[in-house]
């Protein structure tokens, strides 16, 4: 009997496992991927054929095709198991009538931008003390008390 709990004691430890589980979304190895595409030499096909299907497709002067790669597992559960981005890549091309490729750029975690907010609040141009705010606001006590009857 002891056996019987020995193997399966073993046998549920054994499928434990303390590796992250990691989730993946877009084209694996976009990085290296990329490489290989050269300016003025790589054509739709060899694009197709090596990323397989853009992920956004857009058209301008010339065609713009978007490639996406991202990684993501989740922290210890001390900092409570949050998502943490291990990679994030993302690849635009740039393709002219011809089937070319004429530009190509590559962001990756480290290269990408932080975006600065501006700090400056809009202001009202309707304060209380102008008679636009006082017609409105009769207007708005008219409507919500039109005989005048509620209690204040």
């Amino acid at each position: 009997m002891n056996k019987i709990y020995f193997i399966l004691i073993f046998l549920l430890i054994s499928n434990c496992t303390f590796n992250k589980a990691i989730k993946h979304h877009g084209v694996n190895l976009l990085e290296k991927k990329q490489e290989k595409l050269l300016i003025n030499k790589s054509n739709i096909n060899d694009i197709t054929k090596m990323l397989g299907p853009a992920s956004t497709k857009s058209t301008f002067d010339n065609d713009v095709w978007i490639y996406i790669e991202r990684k993501t597992t989740r922290t210890s559960l001390i900092k409570l198991s949050k998502k943490k981005i291990l990679v994030n890549n993302v690849l635009v091309l740039e393709i002219n009538n011809y089937g070319l490729l004429v530009k190509k750029d590559f962001y990756n975690l480290k290269k990408m931008n932080d975006l600065d907010f501006s700090k400056n609040e809009t202001t009202d141009p309707y304060t209380k003390r102008s008679f636009v705010y006082d017609f409105l606001s009769s207007m708005k006590q008219k409507l919500n008390d039109p005989l005048g009857k509620r209690k204040k």
